[in-house]
């Protein structure tokens, strides 16, 4: 059987592409491949009775499976040019930010429709962050919750299946270029053979999509590594911030080494979460719409982000090697009091219990002093002293800190402005390019290829 179009990976981008060309050309026969489970398959063992900690599944259901890392993510839509990536920088400003509408208009059109659009245009937040030396960053976010981004998806994927071949739980191994297209191979002696290929295979697929760019010799070149810890504290704190604009994305620049520390991935009274990527555990959080799952904390990531380039170029590989030393102290992610972390002293389970936030995800008491590199966590430390003089109470003594939190992005693979490789036909979108960083981008990179795609028809 010969497909007009494979892709590779059901993340958001993946879902995107195959959304838009059953609608904008419903001729073509179009497969996805996916290396996890369909959405009502993908499960997580983790508990918090019988299993308390990552048990280090051959396939993450938190990272993989159809909706990729994004489906239990809080589902947060960002809409804007300032963070997420650099997609504008290949298709232009305007079509980005029309992009990411087209993509929030396919959502609340699918489930999505009670949700809240919040923004930061003309909030006061902004001159009381200039006030205190941070800057919050513009951006217009519509949060769809882990719950609403569940139906969401589940509500697209209906009405695709029967348009879409879906492999599910079918690894990719190379792709082959052909005198004609592309042949993928998967399993033992299988292929499928198509016309044009749109390869999405997310962070979580970074060291498959290097072997791929090495194996058709695509040009890349090294991408960042976002390093730091997800803080856990109650959610009155951050709640005159998060009622206005849900998420701030707030950036720091430090006084000692001048390094930017960011604000990620707010989730106002949500939970922290494993995750595993490629066999490492890190640390998430998520947050949901409806108030039965909600939680009385807020989390929260603060990030600083590092690049090499010589001699050293491997920034994925660095933060591995910070994620495996944690994993390695406290079999899997490590928790902190703040105000330990600032005595010098590592938490324990007495300390944890008697402070006054209780934790949402079970993690070993530890000492991240032991852990991250002195420069990111004295960054961190200024970061969250900044923080308090906006939201007091940051600072308490029994804020918790979980690590490590690790954003791995793929190296940057060359494309053109139609986000196709060195060979026409192969293109290569959504956070496994290396362009994109969040969901909104990710969505727009897949509705714009298979736009590309659909012209030719």
């Amino acid at each position: 059987m010969k497909y007009d179009v494979i892709i590779i990976g059901a993340g958001p981008g993946g879902i995107f592409s195959a959304y838009e060309l059953m609608k904008k050309s419903p001729g073509l026969k179009v497969a996805v491949f996916e290396a996890g489970y369909s959405l009502e398959k993908r499960r997580c063992p983790i508990d918090g009775k019988k299993v308390k900690s990552c048990i280090k599944c051959p396939t993450c259901a938190i990272m993989s499976g159809f909706g990729g890392a994004g489906a239990f993510s809080d589902g947060k839509y960002n809409i804007t040019n300032d963070f997420g990536g650099t997609l504008y920088e290949h298709i232009g400003r305007k079509e980005a930010i029309d992009l990411m509408y087209y993509v929030d208009e396919i959502n609340v059109n699918h489930g999505g429709e009670s949700t809240r659009m919040f923004s930061t245009a003309g909030t006061k937040f902004k001159k009381l962050c200039m006030q205190n030396k941070l800057k919050l960053l513009d951006a217009s976010v519509r949060h769809l919750g882990t719950d609403i981004n569940y139906i969401v998806l589940e509500n697209m994927y209906n009405e695709m299946k029967s348009h879409i071949d879906f492999y599910f739980h079918t690894p990719v191994e190379h792709v082959e270029k052909l005198e004609e297209g592309y042949r993928i191979h998967y399993g033992e002696d299988k292929y499928e053979d198509c016309e044009e290929c749109i390869i999405s295979v997310g962070r979580s697929g970074s060291k498959w999509m290097e072997k791929v760019c090495q194996e058709l010799d695509i040009p890349t070149k090294s991408n960042r590594v976002d390093i730091g810890v997800r803080v856990e504290l109650p959610a009155v704190i951050f709640s005159d911030l998060t009622d206005e604009l849900y998420e701030s994305k707030i950036v720091y620049r430090t006084e000692k080494f001048e390094d930017n520390v960011r604000t990620f991935c707010m989730n106002p009274n949500g939970i922290v979460v494993n995750e595993n990527t490629n066999g490492i555990v890190t640390v998430n959080g998520h947050s949901y719409e409806g108030a039965e799952k909600q939680t009385e904390n807020t989390n929260f990531a603060l990030l600083v982000a590092k690049h090499f380039s010589e001699p050293f170029k491997d920034s994925n590989g660095y933060g591995e090697s910070i994620a495996r030393l944690s994993n390695m102290l406290g079999g899997g992610v490590i928790v902190q009091r703040f105000g330990d972390l600032v005595r010098g002293r590592r938490s324990n389970t007495k300390r944890i219990e008697e402070g006054l936030v209780t934790p949402t995800l079970a993690a070993t008491p530890g000492d991240l002093s032991l852990v991250l590199p002195k420069r990111i966590l004295d960054g961190i430390i200024e970061m969250i002293y900044a923080l308090d003089k906006i939201a007091p109470g940051t600072a308490n003594d029994d804020t918790l800190l979980y690590g490590v939190e690790v954003k791995f992005y793929n190296m940057e693979v060359e494309i053109d402005e139609n986000l196709e490789s060195r060979y026409k036909g192969l293109y290569i979108i959504g956070d496994g390019s290396g362009v994109t960083h969040s969901l909104s981008h990710a969505s727009a990179s897949g509705v714009y290829v298979a736009r590309k795609i659909a012209e030719k028809q």
